[in-house]
Parts: structure tokens; sequence; C-alpha cells
């Protein structure tokens, strides 16, 4: 009868199940366990199991190019981060409001480490997420424009739930680039939330972009719901004494 079970729950693609039910009935036939308990064990299984490949669904296609957490930044190197803030922001509340937050500082001063963290701790709460490097991107963007895709491109990426685009700096951009660039981020708006690492303050953005309009609308649209961290501090890829580098990002 056993083995009829496990074949049954294998069609039925019930892996939780399948994977307690052994040690349930043996542990049930030696205590005298009520059924309805059983049937609740091995139900709590299968929810445990389906959560976890959850998890590592949204873990894979987050596309995360680096194993950081928020626990393993090296807070007490960089004293140009609030620590009180980060551990708010992990709180995970600004995605819920659908804001944004652009982490703004010198290469090295652990802008990614953060970004990466914050989008993690999302993905493990059960949001959907992604990681952009700035210029694969953008390069995906103008790539979809030959054979017309952007808009259907454009409703992928903007149903994620939190959207890293990391190192939007000195780049390579074509007009139309920027154009697609811009309008995902019009449709994210008050939408979804996006975090963003750049080595460029506002003002900058305008040399960036080279559309004054354009820029004026997304810096609007960005500090209308929007948390600006400016990381001024050491750069935590070299050493205080000079000598080697740390593992920690830009």
């Amino acid at each position: 009868m056993n083995q009829r079970i496990h074949e049954l729950l294998l069609r039925l693609r019930l892996k939780g199940i399948a994977d307690a039910l052994d040690q349930e009935l043996q542990k049930a036939e030696k205590e005298a366990v009520p059924a309805s308990e059983v049937i609740y064990r091995l139900l709590i299984e299968e929810q445990a199991y389906r959560q976890n490949q959850s998890l590592l669904y949204r873990l894979k296609g987050a596309k995360i190019p680096w194993d950081w957490t928020l626990k393993t930044f090296p807070f007490d190197k960089q004293p140009g981060v609030s620590k009180a803030q980060i551990s708010e922001l992990s709180g995970l509340a600004f995605v819920e409001r659908k804001e944004n937050i652009v982490f703004i500082g010198n290469p090295g001063t652990g802008k990614s480490g953060l970004a990466i963290g914050l989008l993690r701790q999302a993905l493990l709460s059960g949001y959907r997420g992604r990681f952009y490097h700035a210029q694969d991107l953008l390069d995906e963007l103008y790539a979809s424009l030959a054979d017309r895709s952007t808009p259907k491109l454009i409703r992928r990426l903007c149903r994620y739930d939190l959207l890293l685009i990391d190192e939007l700096g000195y780049l390579t951009l074509k007009p139309e680039q920027i154009n697609a660039f811009f309008k995902l981020m019009g449709e994210r708006y008050g939408k979804k939330s996006t975090i963003l690492t750049t080595n460029l303050d506002y003002p900058e953005w305008y040399e960036l972009f080279q559309r004054k309009h354009l820029v004026d609308a997304l810096l609007d649209r960005l500090k209308h719901y929007c948390i600006t961290i400016r990381i001024n501090g050491p750069s935590l890829r070299v050493s205080p004494h000079g000598k080697g580098k740390s593992t920690t990002k830009s």
C-alpha cells in the first residue's frame, strides 16, 4: 500500500508529502497518532517544501551575481552608512509603499552590497525581484527594438516587485536606449519599487542622458517616491593599510 501511495503522490507532484510519508506513518503507528494529525503534519511538510521551492525559483530568477546579505555588510568599516536606516529598510515597508531607493556614492563604498542585500531580503520575504547591471539592461532594451518586443519586455520588467539596476554611471548610450529606459521607469512609477546604484549625483544625470526634459520628468518622479542614500565614506575594496582588497563591491 505504501508503494501505491508513493506512486500516487509522485503523479500528483506532492513531493513534500512523499518525502515525509514513511517517517510520519511509522510515528503514527508507534505513538497511536490520530489520522487527522498525520494528515495535518503531512500537509505542513508539503507547504514547507513548496515554499522552499518557490524561494529557490525566485533566487534563481533574480540573477544575483554575488551571495551578499545585509548580515555580511561591514558596517563597522563604512561610517558613511547608517546601519539603523538600512535595518529599517530591510523591513521592506518601502516595497509595500512602492517607493524607490537611490544609492549614490563613489566606487567601492558599498552601494551594490547594500542594494543586493535588500533585494535578497525581499526575495526571502516572498517578493519577486531581478538584478541588472545598468549597461546590460540598456542593451537588452535596445536589442528588443529590432523585433519590436520592447513593450513585451517592459511589461515583464514591470511585474517584478523590486528591480535593482546597478552601476548607473558612465555608460555608452544610444538615444533609443535612453527613450526605452525612461519608458520603463515611467511604467514602474508608483506601481513597483526600483533600487538604483550610481556614482553620479542627480545634477550629473543631465550629462549622462542628454535629455533635459526627460531627466526632469524622471527626477521628479523618482524624488516623489524615493529614498536617497548618499554614501560619503572610504572605499571598502582596499584594506586600511592599503594591502589587499575586500570582496565588497560598490
